[in-house]
């Protein structure tokens, strides 16, 4: 029983109180949390107004979210917490193509579409075609892989966050061949800001931060007996890959977008002149095969 709450007592209080918790995970993770909260409340000794809007941060921050926006992703992103969790959980020693965030607009149900088709579903921007294979670590092809594709509009907007696009523009999965070769025609993304006109672009601002994302197209590459993955390829030479606002950058993602002005290779391929070309290729890494359990005899 704790009757004597105090600055020297109050981590244990709380540790002792929880003492009951059958949930050995949820123990674990509650005991480090209010280890870590109480040391930071006991360095930094917020006055109760700072606390105050604390939580108001945090109050507000949950009202801005809806079935669109996730302003509470946006927090973890540009905290840093998202990548660090995404580092934890895809530790490799391998040369599989590396993950970064999903990003708070991924949308399930992206059309199907056969391979060389466009993505955009209005048109605008500058051309692109994008392509490459999807490997295993030991070079070859893997069929049947699905591309889930997603990326911002020409002006750095997704469908999601404009009135002006049609739904599920610049969306769609691709399923690849024996050759496991994918290609499809989109436009050249564009560096874009995250919302900032809530709470985490509040804090961007006070925090002297910028909300920028380096151009790129997101990518979810899976396939039946791989480990998926969730990725970004980034737009060689964007001015935002040393500061992305989400800490989503990494070097292996970074690819050319080359410019081409050829008429002829323009309309063999089902595009304006000029356009973009951009090649990865994508390598999955096995999934783990479950052991059987041990037998038991029964008794």
């Amino acid at each position: 029983m704790t009757r004597d709450f105090n600055e020297l007592t109050s981590t244990a209080a709380v540790l002792e109180r929880n003492v009951n918790c059958r949930d050995v995970r949820l123990r674990e993770i509650m005991i480090s949390l209010v280890t870590h909260l109480h040391a930071m409340i006991k360095e930094v000794e917020p006055t109760f107004e700072e606390w105050a809007f604390a939580i108001d941060f945090l109050t507000r921050t949950g009202q801005i979210c809806d079935d669109k926006r996730q302003e509470f992703i946006l927090l973890s992103d540009t905290l840093g917490v998202s990548m660090l969790v995404d580092a934890i959980n895809h530790r490799r020693n391998s040369a599989a193509t590396e993950s970064t965030v999903l990003g708070p607009f991924h949308v399930s149900g992206a059309p199907h579409l056969q391979m060389g088709d466009s993505i955009t579903r209005d048109g605008k921007g500058e051309p692109l075609y994008m392509s490459g294979r999807v490997l295993n670590e030991s070079g070859a092809p893997i069929a049947g892989a699905l591309l889930d594709v997603w990326q911002t509009s020409w002006d750095g907007f997704y469908d999601v966050q404009d009135d002006r696009q049609p739904e599920m523009n610049l969306r769609g999965q691709f399923v690849t061949g024996n050759d496991g070769r994918y290609f499809f025609r989109s436009v050249k993304p564009a560096s874009y800001p995250i919302p900032s006109d809530g709470t985490v672009g509040t804090m961007l601002t006070a925090l002297g931060r910028h909300p920028m994302r380096p151009a790129h197209v997101h990518f979810i590459v899976s396939a039946p007996g791989y480990q998926s993955v969730t990725t970004h390829v980034f737009v060689d030479g964007d001015p935002y890959l040393d500061s992305d606002a989400v800490f989503g950058v990494k070097e292996s993602l970074i690819v050319p977008f080359v410019r081409h002005d050829d008429s002829a290779a323009a309309e063999r391929l089902g595009l304006g002149n000029p356009f973009f070309t951009a090649e990865y290729d994508f390598v999955l890494v096995q999934a783990t095969v479950p052991q059987p359990a041990p037998f038991a005899a029964k008794a």
